[in-house]
C-alpha cells in the first residue's frame, strides 16, 4: 500500500525551477510533491521577457500552466511551507502536515533588500526594476535613471544605455571615481550627485527621483540591489553556500538546489533550465539507488544464499 506522506522527491519551492524539476521527474514516473509559500520574487511584475515561446506573459501566468501541466503527471502540489528539513528526510509543513523523501530539491528562490527610499517599493516591479534584459525593451528610449547603490553600479548605468540615449546616473550612496566619470560622460550618461531621497509617483506610475529640493524625471528606474537566498533549509541541513555542482548537487548526500536560491543572476528561463538539469541528474542518483537495492534484494534470494543459509542450519 502506498503511503501517501511519502515520495521519491521533495520539491520545495514551486517557481520555475522547483516546477520545471517536477515536471520532468514525473515524467520520469517519480513520485513527486511540491511544497510552494507561492511568494515568487517576480510577483510584482506585470510581464516576464527573455522566455523562447512565453514572452510577455504575466508570471503567475506561467506558473498557472505549469502547476496544470505537473497535476497530468500526478505531481502532488501542496501550498504549504516547510518549517523543518531533517536529515533522511523528513519535512514538516506550516500546515501540519509530515511528509518523507528519498531526495530533496530546494528552490525557493531569494527576495531583494531594498533600499530604504520612499516610493521604491510601491514602484518595484513595475517602474523601478533591476534586470535591462527583463525590462530595458519596454522603457526604450525613456528618460531612464540608475540608483547607485554600490560599486558595479556604474557598470549597472553604462549597460542601461543600450536602452536608452537619455540615461542619468544617481551616484546616492556610492563615490564615483574620475575614471568613471569619463566613461559615464563617454557615453552621454549625466551624474547626478548628492543623497536620493525619494521617488516621486503619479497617477500610479513614476514620475521622477526627488534629491531633496531638487526633482530629476524619470519614467523608469534600475538600480543593482542586495539578494538574499531563502536558503535557512539548505543551511540546517549543513550546506555551504556556493557549494554545489553544476547539476545543483550539494555537498549534502541526497540534496539538490536550483534557481535563485543558489544563483541570484537566473532569469526565468534559466531557472527553469538548471530545475530541469537538476532534476536529470537527481533520477540518476535514484536509478543508482535502485539497482543497488535490487542487486542486494537479488543475492539475499539467490539460490546460493539458499543452500547457505540451509547448510548454516
Amino acid at each position: 500500500m502506498t503511503d501517501n506522506n511519502s515520495f521519491d522527491v521533495l520539491v520545495v519551492g514551486g517557481g520555475a525551477a522547483g516546477l520545471s524539476a517536477a515536471l520532468m521527474l514525473g515524467r520520469a514516473r517519480r513520485r513527486v510533491a511540491v511544497v510552494d509559500a507561492r511568494a515568487p520574487r517576480n510577483a510584482p511584475a506585470s510581464h516576464m521577457h527573455g522566455f523562447l515561446s512565453r514572452d510577455g506573459l504575466p508570471p503567475s501566468e506561467l506558473l498557472q500552466i505549469g502547476r496544470e501541466e505537473l497535476r497530468g503527471y500526478g505531481v502532488e502540489l501542496l501550498e504549504d511551507r516547510v518549517t523543518r528539513l531533517e536529515p533522511g528526510f523528513t519535512a514538516e509543513l506550516a500546515g501540519g502536515r509530515v511528509l518523507t523523501a528519498r531526495r530533496v530539491l530546494v528552490a525557493t528562490g531569494v527576495h531583494d533588500d531594498l533600499p530604504d527610499l520612499p516610493g521604491l517599493r510601491e514602484s518595484w516591479g513595475t517602474d523601478a526594476v533591476t534586470c535591462p534584459y527583463c525590462h530595458g525593451y519596454e522603457v526604450r528610449d525613456q528618460p531612464l535613471g540608475v540608483l547607485g547603490t554600490e560599486p558595479a553600479s556604474v557598470e549597472h548605468a553604462l549597460l542601461v544605455r543600450q536602452w536608452s540615449p537619455d540615461v542619468v546616473y544617481f551616484a546616492h550612496t556610492t563615490e564615483v571615481s574620475e575614471e568613471d566619470r569619463d566613461r559615464l560622460d563617454a557615453r552621454g550618461i549625466r551624474v547626478v550627485d548628492g543623497l536620493v531621497t525619494a521617488l516621486r509617483r503619479e497617477a500610479g506610475h513614476l514620475a521622477g527621483v526627488e534629491l531633496g529640493a531638487r526633482f530629476v524625471p524619470r519614467t523608469a528606474l534600475f538600480l543593482r540591489t542586495r539578494t538574499v537566498p531563502h536558503d535557512e533549509l539548505l543551511r540546517g541541513l549543513g550546506h555551504l553556500e556556493g557549494d554545489v555542482d553544476p547539476s545543483g548537487k550539494t555537498s549534502v548526500p541526497g540534496v539538490w538546489a536550483a534557481g535563485n536560491v543558489v544563483d541570484a543572476r537566473a532569469t526565468v528561463i534559466i531557472a527553469a533550465a538548471q530545475g530541469a538539469a537538476a532534476a536529470g541528474a537527481l533520477n540518476h542518483d535514484l536509478v543508482a539507488e535502485d539497482v543497488r537495492r535490487a542487486v542486494d534484494a537479488l543475492a539475499g534470494f539467490s539460490p546460493a544464499a539458499e543452500r547457505a543459509a540451509a547448510g548454516a542450519r
